[in-house]
């Protein structure tokens, strides 16, 4: 597959784009950033899996200049808004200003039976932690003094030993992980941007998620300038057919997953197919994953999912996302850009002009 030298879709607005860091090995993460820089990306993330989210970005940091680096997600309620607040700080410091906080609720039993952590009004509680990690900043930036008394927790105390003093980049930005419309709504009210859910469809994004982010502006007295809006878009897609089958099989085990849970029920209703949820949870209690992947059917794929060879890649991106988001992660299970980096690096680039 020949990709074209120039763009298939002329567009006027610029649009970020940005890939996961996959290494596992904390000993491969330096040279994995390094060659997502190269290959023009603007960020990468890490996500909270196997692994915990923020070593791979200092690491990142440490080996890249221009990357934007985040937490895609980090879960925010097995931890307090102090220690995420000095955490954040200190990427902040050291990427010198090229960090994001992103953070996520998860679900109930991940919180209560996996972290042993407290689960109870995760929409209050995710906006109160992100009001606490402003008032934290605010006493290392701004030298204010530390008084934040809210529901779910309470920071009054705060001496010059433990106090890092004031960051030269200013303190992170914070960015939200939402799917239905009340915690989509804090995003809008109080944080710096908002991550939508791989599971995501423009019909749901300009239904759900673009209504409740203007609600959420509204609440805080704020406007959409300066609030970024990031979209992870699984891709299907490859250099040859068996990255491309890779691609597709990976990518219907991931919306299988997804489909399953309970609290995303809200995308597949956009759809019509909410009842696939409930057989989806069924089947994952019984641990039949493939059978599961198998349900993903060519009009679910064609739904939330861009699947096309590598030279429509950058149009169909484009096409499907321009006007709606400000910066599409690339969720892609074969890899190309480490399979073909130089073809890949021009896809990358065709995603983000603007001619």
């Amino acid at each position: 597959m020949r990709l074209p030298e120039t763009p298939a879709a002329c567009f006027t607005t610029a649009m970020k784009i940005d890939a996961p860091l996959l290494a596992a090995d904390l000993h491969e993460v330096a040279a994995e950033a390094a060659a997502l820089e190269r290959l023009g990306y603007d960020g990468t993330f890490t996500f909270e899996g196997q692994h915990d989210p923020f070593f791979p970005l200092m690491l990142a940091a440490e080996h890249t200049t221009t990357l934007e680096l985040a937490t895609a997600i980090a879960i925010a309620f097995p931890r307090s808004p102090m220690q995420l607040a000095n955490v954040g700080h200190d990427l902040q410091v050291f990427s010198k200003g090229r960090f994001i906080l992103g953070l996520g609720s998860q679900i109930k039993p991940h919180i209560e039976k996996r972290f042993s952590a407290v689960w109870s009004k995760p929409v209050a509680r995710m906006r109160e932690m992100v009001l606490a990690l402003r008032a934290i900043w605010r006493c290392f930036n701004e030298d204010e003094r530390l008084d934040f008394r809210g529901e779910f927790y309470r920071h009054t105390l705060m001496t010059p030993f433990f106090n890092p003093g004031p960051s030269p980049f200013g303190p992170p930005r914070i960015f939200l992980a939402g799917v239905g419309r009340p915690m989509t709504r804090v995003a809008g009210e109080v944080a710096d941007g908002l991550f939508v859910h791989p599971l995501n469809s423009p019909e749901f994004i300009r239904a759900t998620t673009l209504p409740a982010l203007h609600d959420g502006f509204a609440r805080g007295g704020r406007t959409r300038a300066g609030f970024e809006v990031n979209c992870q878009a699984l891709v299907i897609t490859g250099f040859s057919e068996d990255e491309y089958r890779q691609a597709e099989s990976g990518t219907k085990m991931q919306l299988a997953f997804y489909g399953s849970t309970p609290q995303y029920r809200c995308v597949l209703d956009t759809h019509g197919w909410g009842e696939l949820q409930t057989e989806l949870n069924a089947l994952s209690k019984q641990g039949r994953w493939m059978e599961m992947a198998a349900l993903i059917d060519e009009p679910m794929l064609d739904a939330f999912t861009v699947r096309c060879e590598p030279a429509r890649v950058a149009a169909r991106v484009r096409e499907r996302y321009a006007g709606l988001v400000d910066r599409v992660s690339i969720i892609c299970h074969a890899q190309p850009q480490r399979t073909n980096p130089q073809a890949w690096a021009a896809v990358v680039a065709q995603c983000k002009a603007t001619t």
